[in-house]
């Protein structure tokens, strides 16, 4: 299909012009995981347990939600190297 039969499709209609697309190695720039490590103090790691058995979620979700809830408020950019 060319461009412009696309694009005509795209404007003219209400067609899910997806299915024209192969999305089986579609990904997101910059959202790919990147492992890290880091210690925490035994305390630390009960409080997180303890609070990820309270939400029925993993360790390492809690982790993520509260790091992103606070990011999200710092209005923090994410900076790619």
């Amino acid at each position: 299909m060319k461009a412009s039969e696309l694009d005509k499709k795209f404007d003219d209609t209400e067609e899910d012009i997806l299915k024209h697309f192969d999305t089986s190695s579609v990904r997101r720039i910059n959202e790919e995981p990147k492992r890290v490590n880091i210690d925490f103090p035994s305390w630390m790691v009960r409080s997180l347990d303890r609070e990820a058995r309270h939400l029925g979620v993993s360790r390492q979700a809690v982790i993520k939600m509260w790091l992103a809830e606070r990011l999200e408020r710092s209005n923090t950019k994410v900076v790619t190297t």
